[in-house]
């Protein structure tokens, strides 16, 4: 669906991006769809990206309230030089939803998105109702494999580079080319402090399934062919979530949501209906 096509779409159904100055001292804009007596759904993007990575999901996600932030230093939100640690990342989270109103949400993170979900949910366990991972990582400590090109980065961001980075992310599903190059902007718009702390942030933290419990009921989406988090990882992260479902998309790589957002739209409304 073409991005003038998908607006129109979204603004039909009754949403808007709504700029929130949060308690941590950010200002995020957060797109709001949905009818607000319908069930609330925080979406958390990954590193890198922004809101408009759900494009595709948010409009099959029916019968839900649905809240799309850009998180702190990506997209249009505020990009400080400093509070990129994973802990902060979690507290502007829950600070979203403080000021949305929102006592407690299901709440859905896609690759790195999902660490910070993981995080809200030890951190906050009552404002999570439900958690979905959607690629998401059980680990992230230590050094990623790509950490020397990010500590490279320099003001302006190289369109290029942001380009070839996707070579880290196979697909096995075609993608639409406009949400590619949306994806790209997205990488060019972040300053180089931004892709840096917020992955040192990532990668100095303790994992939040080692640092607390997660008793929220939660959903894991995995993609096969994903090289960067192993199967094992996967069985091992829904072991330490009592009652975790693990969903594995056999045809999958990484990217689960820009692959297969049709069937990540199924599956979560069938786990939060199931919790009704």
């Amino acid at each position: 669906m073409p991005t003038v096509h998908l607006r129109g779409y979204l603004e039909a159904m009754e949403s808007e991006v709504r700029d929130f100055r949060l308690r941590t001292g950010i200002t995020v804009p957060c797109l709001v769809q949905g009818d607000a007596d319908a069930r609330p759904v925080l979406l958390l993007h990954p590193w890198g990206e922004s809101r408009g990575c759900f494009d595709r999901l948010v409009p099959l996600l029916t019968g839900f309230r649905v809240y799309a932030p850009d998180l702190r230093g990506q997209g249009d939100a505020d990009k400080p030089e400093s509070g990129y640690s994973l802990a902060e990342q979690a507290e502007d989270a829950a600070a979203i939803l403080d000021a949305l109103n929102v006592r407690k949400a299901f709440v859905l993170g896609s690759s790195s998105g999902g660490y910070v979900a993981q995080q809200l949910t030890v951190a906050y366990p009552e404002r999570v109702a439900a958690l979905v991972l959607v690629g998401s990582p059980l680990s992230l400590h230590g050094r990623a494999p790509f950490a020397d090109e990010v500590d490279r980065l320099t003001d302006p961001i190289d369109e290029d580079w942001v380009r070839d980075s996707l070579s880290w992310y196979p697909l096995l599903h075609a993608v639409p080319s406009w949400f590619i190059e949306d994806r790209i902007r997205d990488g060019v718009r972040m300053p180089a402090h931004a892709w840096k702390g917020i992955l040192h942030g990532l990668g100095t933290a303790p994992p939040p399934t080692e640092s607390g419990t997660i008793h929220a009921p939660t959903l894991i989406l995995w993609g096969d062919h994903d090289s960067l988090l192993p199967r094992s990882d996967q069985e091992t992260l829904a072991a330490r979530i009592a009652g975790t479902v693990l969903k594995v998309y056999p045809d999958a790589a990484h990217l689960v949501l820009w692959e297969c957002p049709d069937r990540v739209a199924s599956d979560v409304t069938a786990f939060f209906d199931s919790l009704e």
